[in-house]
């Protein structure tokens, strides 16, 4: 698995997974169908945005992590 976000959308993605968890957890956590939807946003969202890599990319061929110079 190579890297393909940038470390902004890391950021982004990290910001959006402990929205998302204590939003979920405010609704109910998994016992409402919202709160479970939003903690599997929270997972999926905070995984990609600590390993880095989004498996969606690979298939739509995008890549934001920046070229290194002289490629």
């Amino acid at each position: 698995m190579t890297k393909n976000e940038s470390d902004l959308d890391r950021a982004i993605r990290a910001g959006i997974s402990v929205t998302a968890l204590s939003t979920g957890l405010a609704v109910g956590g998994i016992l409402t169908p919202v709160g479970a939807t939003l903690l599997g946003v929270s997972a999926v969202a905070g995984v990609t945005a600590v390993t880095g890599y989004c498996p969606l990319y690979t298939v739509l061929g995008v890549s934001t992590r920046p070229v290194p110079a002289g490629q």
